[in-house]
């Protein structure tokens, strides 16, 4: 067996198939399937029953499993403890947040800091999907809920103010009714954020006709006239063609935190980053 096929068979158990599992890793789903193979050929046993949902881990791939993912943290560990101790001002540094934010309020600090430190690359993630500091598929991350993990290194960076904003006089709303106005939503997921239960409580009348998880796109739409939309104020402020429409009631404000890994409090480029983010956003 080698080391190399340890991922491969816990992106899979994750994933459930060979194609997200492959996507995970950056290779195609042909790849995963061979290697796959050769591991179960390696163990001598059937590690996943494939099934019409996906690749299910049999009994000795359950024994497997819990093996792997010890070996998994450990050599994770030594990753991060080696990475604590770098001590130049260069190589790479991920960070994760939602869209709009790497957008309207992190790509001016990072302009800065890029003219500050040129050595050090740093890549920005911004979908939807939740990156593991243990796992270091980020080094930063920026979110809106509080982290509990206790390896994490975090603090809240700012409070963002939301508002309730228009891109057509068609929309005149009068809070406690809404009737004949549109609104654009957070996707079904997301129906349980704050904004969506303030907008829904003050305009009851009103029609969704559109939802979306990405806030750059709630935007968009309202900006094009598609409805009424609670945004992030540093986002809708600065957003040309937008209105804000003043319903006696301001949304829910949200904090957003920011946390790293505990191992890598002493590495020299993630202090300078986190350090001037904090400095530049969280007076903001």
């Amino acid at each position: 067996m080698e080391w190399s096929d340890l991922p491969i068979f816990l992106a899979i158990a994750r994933e459930g198939t060979l194609g997200a599992a492959g996507r995970r890793l950056g290779q195609t789903q042909p790849t995963m399937g061979r290697r796959l193979r050769a591991l179960e050929a390696a163990a001598g046993v059937t590690l996943f029953q494939r099934t019409s949902d996906g690749f299910v881990l049999t009994d000795e791939g359950q024994a497997m499993y819990a093996h792997a993912i010890r070996m998994e943290d450990e050599a994770l560990a030594m990753q991060r403890q080696l990475a604590g101790s770098d001590g130049g001002l260069e190589g790479l540094l991920r960070l994760s947040c939602s869209d709009w934010f790497g957008t309207t309020l992190l790509s001016p600090v990072l302009a800065e800091f890029a003219s500050l430190h040129p050595k050090v690359t740093v890549e920005l993630l911004t979908d939807a999907r939740v990156y593991s500091l243990a796992r270091r598929e980020a080094d930063l991350v920026m979110r809106i809920a509080p982290f509990d993990e206790p390896e994490v290194i975090a603090r809240r960076l700012m409070t963002i103010r939301y508002g309730l904003y228009t891109g057509s006089d068609r929309w005149r709303p009068q809070a406690g009714d809404g009737a004949g106005c549109h609104l654009v939503l957070m996707d079904t997921a997301f129906g349980g954020m704050p904004d969506v239960a303030w907008i829904t409580r003050l305009l009851p009348r009103a029609t969704v006709v559109s939802r979306s998880n990405s806030r750059d796109i709630q935007a968009r739409l309202c900006v094009l006239g598609a409805g009424l939309a609670v945004l992030p104020r540093p986002l809708g402020d600065v957003t040309a063609g937008l209105t804000l429409v003043d319903l006696g009631e301001e949304p829910p404000s949200r904090d957003t935190w920011i946390g790293f890994h505990r191992d890598l409090r002493r590495l020299p480029r993630l202090r300078a980053l986190t350090d001037l983010i904090i400095e530049r956003l969280a007076r903001a």
